[in-house]
């Protein structure tokens, strides 16, 4: 996995569960499910990059 993207899959993942608390906080269930789908985002990038990591070697 690049540096880039990994940095980039772990900043979408703290943005989302920023978001996602912050939602929850307020009782805004939208806001906190844009953070649950920000936050899987960030894993899922970070899975996709793990996997291009694998077959490399």
């Amino acid at each position: 996995m690049t540096a880039g993207e990994k940095a980039k899959a772990l900043a979408e993942q703290a943005k989302g569960k920023a978001k996602k608390a912050m939602g929850q906080k307020v009782g805004n269930e939208r806001v906190t499910a844009e953070g649950q789908a920000e936050k899987s985002t960030g894993h899922a990038r970070q899975a996709k990059e793990n996997i291009k990591d694998a077959f490399k070697h």
